[in-house]
């Protein structure tokens, strides 16, 4: 069997003095590996960068947003029923279709950019 090829570390003057006050009788390399293979070793964490395919989903949503008039839409037809003036005639109809379905692909392209399951 072989032996994997040997880790090195670059160490100062001061830490390599501050490591070999605290070995005590073992070896050097036998203390710095039970200190950093113990359980208490502090853990980092990885940088999570968002996966390419959710930075595009993501960024698709943001375009159809910008490209639509769907929120403004929805806003102004939201007033004429708080006002009481809504007029449902076929190209409102139309329109309220259209936003309903703009909003939930908005929705189902922002699950999947997320990782939730629907």
């Amino acid at each position: 069997m072989t032996r994997p090829a040997p880790f090195s570390i670059r160490l100062t003057p001061e830490e390599r003095q501050q490591l070999e006050s605290q070995v005590g009788a073992m070896p050097l390399a036998s203390y710095i590996k039970s200190v950093v293979l113990a359980a208490e070793a502090p853990k980092y964490r990885k940088r999570r960068k968002p996966p390419v395919a959710e930075q595009q989903l993501l960024a698709e949503v943001l375009a159809r947003l910008g490209q639509s008039r769907q929120a403004n839409n929805l806003n102004q037809i939201a007033k004429h029923l708080n006002q009481g003036t809504l007029a449902v005639d076929p190209d409102l109809e139309a329109d309220l279709k259209r936003a309903v379905t703009e909003v939930a692909w908005i929705r189902t392209k922002l699950m999947e950019a997320l990782g939730v399951s629907q």
